[in-house]
């Protein structure tokens, strides 16, 4: 059946590829595939240009069938991911920057997932096929520690425990400024922009979000700015940059929330999953955690600065 969708206002103005990938879930490669083949159409009319502009009140059809099973991921041995625990329900990872967790627009091989898969056939059958095993996710250039499902009772149960609160996780993160108190909470409600739908805002059409966060040290040059501790008691997209950036400490080398600044150079956005903890999922009475340091490019931007002050407490 094919999906037919008019174009809003926010919308107006956008490329056609990126408005059918945003309804359609696909990637932007698949979208110029369908391109290709006539697939779409602008208000009956096919659409071959990507670039081509919608405007509001445009109808926007696309004669795929989004219920058809997608085609099984490809097992990927090159694809090397660092592996810090394994058992018979679970892996955990220590994710390097700019790995990929899964497929997705613009990133169709060479994700972390697929890298499982080579070691781990298992994987194919656990949650969700697109990808397997995932039950939390970390942004491509965040590094760090992350949980993934080897059997089907292990996802569901960390699903829940997730949902429940039951597994901390705590990140490190240099930020702008520093916050007028040592420790806090931002509650605030997360969802996405309506002028950039890659994007996200806080937004009382959100959904609820809350970060706790404790300052571990101050620095005074080149500029003034905070390393910070944060635990993240719900998972929303983008949560801590979008909090951190709400009252004002948007994260040191993050392009999409105002933290690129020419006073502190950053290889990327210095926000590192630093801690895990959670009472095993199917083996009553384990109590797991892990720990990972500052991966090696973002400690050499905190090694240069100065005036640091470790906060009491």
């Amino acid at each position: 059946m094919a999906v037919v969708e008019t174009v809003p206002g926010p919308l107006d103005g956008e490329r056609i590829d990126r408005v059918v990938a945003m309804v359609t879930g696909a990637s932007r490669a698949q979208v110029a595939e369908w391109l290709a083949a006539g697939l779409v159409r602008r208000n009956g009319v096919v659409a071959t240009t990507r670039s081509a502009r919608v405007v509001e009140g445009d109808v926007v059809e696309v004669d795929v069938d989004l219920g058809a099973e997608a085609p099984p991921l490809v097992p990927e041995p090159g694809v090397e991911v660092p592996v810090v625990h394994e058992d018979d329900a679970l892996l955990v990872i220590d994710k390097p920057a700019g790995l990929v967790v899964h497929p997705g627009a613009g990133n169709a091989t060479g994700t972390m997932v697929q890298g499982l898969l080579a070691r781990y056939p298992e994987l194919a059958g656990v949650g969700d096929p697109e990808r397997p095993g995932v039950v939390h996710r970390l942004d491509k250039d965040t590094s760090g520690l992350m949980l993934v499902a080897r059997t089907q009772e292990a996802y569901e149960e960390l699903v829940a425990m997730l949902a429940a609160h039951e597994v901390e996780r705590r990140y490190l993160t240099l930020v702008w400024g520093v916050p007028e108190a040592p420790s806090g909470m931002v509650d605030a409600p997360i969802g996405r922009s309506t002028r950039e739908p890659t994007r996200m805002v806080v937004s009382a059409q959100g959904k609820d979000a809350r970060t706790r966060y404790d300052v571990v040290a101050t620095f005074d040059d080149p500029a003034p700015c905070a390393l910070v501790s944060c635990r993240l008691e719900t998972g929303r997209t983008h949560q801590i940059r979008v909090h951190m950036a709400a009252i004002g400490h948007p994260v040191v080398g993050d392009d999409r929330y105002r933290g690129v600044r020419p006073a502190i150079p950053a290889p990327r956005m210095v926000l590192h999953s630093a801690a895990l903890a959670l009472d095993h999922p199917t083996h009553p009475g384990e109590h797991l955690a892990f720990e990972s340091p500052l991966p090696a490019d973002l400690a050499a931007v905190v090694e240069g600065l100065s005036s640091s002050r470790p906060t009491a407490g």
